[in-house]
Formats: structure tokens, sequence, C-alpha cells
């Protein structure tokens, strides 16, 4: 039988908490252009969203959110719920040592479904784990509008490793 280890203090999920925060919205640059908002660290539902900009449109006429923009916000919250997911099956860990494992994740495959227009004011990206495993992770992803109309849905694949 292993040993458990002690949960990470408050104090230290809240430092690695804005520790994650910093990282998705302005370490990772591409984000940050986007304007990319972590709006939940939640395990089970890691969430980040951002506002429509005229910048952000793929089709002139109908003003709608570029497909490029739908994939990337798919992947950046696969690869945060398995980020807060490593975190938090390594409980134990401090802040910098979750950031070493940050280092190791990758998208090997995303698949990405368009099933409506991106047509809103908002839209927020939800992900769930689909299953961890010690050197790949499979996750869902969501896209919806500030209506609650689902967007696109994805699912993806991450080395962990």
């Amino acid at each position: 039988m292993t040993p458990t280890l002690p949960r990470r203090s408050a104090e230290e999920q809240a430092r690695l908490e804005t520790t994650l925060r910093d990282v998705f919205e302005h370490k990772l640059c591409f984000n940050e252009l986007l304007d990319f908002k972590v709006e939940s660290l939640d395990p089970a539902a890691a969430q980040i969203s951002f506002a429509m900009r005229p910048d952000l449109i793929g089709h002139f006429l109908h003003g709608r959110l570029h497909g490029g923009v739908i994939a990337t916000a798919l992947d950046t919250v696969g690869g945060l719920v398995v980020t807060v997911a490593i975190a938090e099956k390594f409980n134990s860990e401090t802040t910098e040592q979750v950031g070493h494992r940050f280092g190791r994740i990758g998208t090997i495959d995303l698949r990405t479904d368009y099933l409506h227009q991106g047509i809103g004011k908002k839209f927020t990206a939800t992900g769930r784990i689909s299953r961890l495993g010690g050197r790949i992770a499979s996750v869902q992803m969501t896209l919806e509008n500030e209506t609650g109309l689902l967007i696109a849905t994805g699912g993806a694949s991450y080395v962990v490793s």
C-alpha cells in the first residue's frame, strides 16, 4: 500500500491557481492575443471565455467567428483541463512541480465538429477529462455562445509525460 501524501495547503492551491490563470491568459501569447480568460479551474469542467471582436471574424458578410479561433479555444480549454486534472492528481505537489509537469503537455490529436455558425457576443469553452492516463489524456470539449447555443464540440488527446 502506498502512503498518501498530504494535500497542498490552501495558500499553495491559491498560488497554483493564480499561476495557471497567468500562464493561460498571458504567458501563452496566442491566448493573450485572443484575450482568453480563465473562468473555471474546476478539474471536472474547466472553462475559458472570450468576447467576439471584429478581428476574430472569419466570414466578413455574416460576422461569424473564424473556425481557427473555435478550434484554438477548444484546444486551449483541453490543455487547461488536462493541466488542472494533473494538478489534482498530484495534489501534494507545489506550484513549481506542477509547472514542470505542464511543460510536458502537448496536443497529439484534435478533432473539431462545427455545429452552428459562430455568432454571438461572448463564447465559453468547457473541457472535461474522459481519461487521464500515465502518458495520454483524452478530453471532450464544447464551445457555446452567451445564449447557450452549442457552436462546436471537440475531442482531443494530449501527451502528459
